[in-house]
């Protein structure tokens, strides 16, 4: 390791890197663009006044009332017509329900997955002690 380790800085003393000014002003310009704006340059959140709450609650109850009063004001004076058994109206649908039948593959890996499911339960019984 020791060896790897001296061979590593060897190699890195040997490398000769440098930066243009070019390179170095564009570096600069793109870290003060990307530095985040201060506490104090931005716009404080707007808060508004209580008086502006109550405003809007006062609006939204006047609101809900009025919309009810006029629910309730173009109501009809007629009782409503009883209610229509719809079961009662619709002729009864004859649904003919058959099984499907599988094709032989198909009901061949049933079978195999079952058997192997009971042999499953057997081992699991047979390690628990039933």
């Amino acid at each position: 390791m020791d060896k790897l380790a001296k061979q590593l800085h060897d190699d890195a003393q040997r490398i000769d890197a440098s930066v243009s000014d070019e390179l170095e002003r564009r570096i600069e310009a793109s870290l003060r663009a990307a530095t985040p704006e201060l506490e104090g340059s931005r716009p404080a959140p707007v808060t508004r006044p209580p008086l502006f709450w109550w405003a809007s609650t006062i609006t939204g109850v006047a609101a809900a009332v009025a919309v009810i009063a006029i629910a309730n004001w173009r109501a009809p004076d007629q009782p409503a017509a009883p209610p229509v058994n719809i079961v009662a109206a619709m002729p009864s649908l004859d649904l003919n329900a058959e099984t499907a039948m599988l094709t032989g593959p198909l009901q061949q890996e049933l079978d195999r997955l079952q058997s192997d499911l009971k042999k499953a339960e057997e081992k699991v019984k047979q390690e628990i002690g039933l």
